[in-house]
């Protein structure tokens, strides 16, 4: 009995060694370099914002860097705008912490941000037929802050709308997909239901009030005072402000809740549902430094759902091009318009990153690359 002991306290205290060492390791920032990168020079280089370390916005730079090249299957893209998503800021700070154990330890592998664009055709590759030069575009993609992006022909991109501007193509993306995908697939909002967003006024809660609308749902908008009339304005038909009232507390029962914003725990969300409500949740900011929202948005919904008629749910969106094209439908007939909190040009990028950091943008905050 005694030997067992020994045994079992010395494989504890090696689990317990390695786990601190990698706790350490993931949680070291390396220092970001005292001096410029050399950088590309000549016809085929272009700008784009860099982070070579992790920290705060000011650690994002613009440099000069190599312009891709597309393959066969390819569309070079230039980029006429993009927009900025809590992803990217995730991703700049390298927090939760467990996502460096692919992103890279100490600095990121990948020094490139940005994912949603909106731009023109410049080439194509040799296998491409879907597209032409000239033609606008937009879709997802990696490192679109910058000048140029190279997108698969067949992935994540799609013909603009033509009543929209290329700043509004590129706020849609990460976000409206996002919102399309809670409240359709998810959701599962049926026409006269009635639907709750809370946080309505933010990125993907402004698209998701008017997505869920055009789904023929009853919308509730959930926000602070000084948004009610943004969301009245696209379409929400009752407005709460959730500095005057507890929406989770009233009398209203909701058949979907899709949260943008948190503030409430899950039992106030139950509380506020149908018998056979469903709750979605599409992300919270402040997911914490180390393993993020593994208990709250995956587990504890995974648990609460096994003994009750409600559904819990947490997801993480996937890429679609056929979702992309059901959005530039959505916007193309008019029913979703892209909200824009405001535009900033590519060289003021950190500062347009450290006001998405507070929380207080009023939907999406858009960089202009020209």
């Amino acid at each position: 009995m005694r030997l067992r002991t020994k045994i079992l306290g010395s494989i504890l205290l090696v689990v317990v060694v390695a786990i601190s060492a990698l706790a350490i390791a993931l949680s070291h920032n390396s220092p970001c370099p005292s001096a410029a990168l050399p950088q590309q020079a000549g016809a085929n280089s272009m700008k784009a914002i860099v982070y070579r370390c992790y920290g705060s916005a000011e650690v994002a730079k613009v440099e000069t860097v190599a312009r891709p090249t597309p393959g066969a299957n390819d569309v070079l893209i230039k980029v006429h705008g993009a927009s900025i998503n809590p992803l990217d800021w995730h991703r700049m700070r390298g927090e939760p912490y467990l996502m460096r154990l692919g992103s890279g330890f100490g600095a990121p592998h990948e020094a490139r941000l940005g994912v949603d664009y909106a731009g023109t055709v410049e080439a194509v590759g040799a296998n491409v037929t879907r597209f032409k030069p000239g033609d606008r575009v937009f879709g997802g993609a990696d490192g679109t802050l910058a000048d140029y992006v190279v997108a698969r022909a067949n992935g994540w991109i799609d013909l603009m709308p033509t009543n929209v501007s290329f700043e509004e193509a590129a706020a849609v993306p990460v976000a409206a997909l996002t919102a399309l995908q809670a409240v359709r697939d998810h959701g599962k909002v049926q026409p006269g239901q009635r639907i709750v967003v809370n946080g309505a006024a933010g990125g993907v809660g402004t698209f998701t009030v008017q997505i869920a609308k055009a789904l023929g749902a009853e919308v509730t908008a959930v926000t602070s005072t000084g948004n009610l009339a943004l969301v009245r304005k696209i379409g929400a038909d009752h407005v709460i402000d959730y500095t005057q009232e507890d929406f989770t507390r009233g009398s209203q029962r909701y058949d979907v809740i899709v949260d943008c914003g948190g503030g409430h725990s899950l039992l106030d969300f139950k509380r506020a549902l149908t018998p056979k409500g469903n709750y979605v949740v599409v992300g919270d900011a402040n997911m914490g430094r180390w393993i993020g929202p593994v208990f709250t948005f995956l587990l504890a919904p995974a648990a609460m759902s096994r003994f009750t008629n409600q559904h819990f749910d947490f997801f993480v969106a996937s890429p679609s091009g056929a979702d992309l094209k059901t959005l530039r439908d959505l916007m193309q007939d008019g029913k979703v318009r892209p909200v824009i909190d405001g535009i900033y040009p590519l060289s003021r990028m950190p500062e347009a990153m450290a006001h998405l950091e507070t929380g207080h943008a009023r939907g999406k905050v858009v960089i202009a690359v020209e």
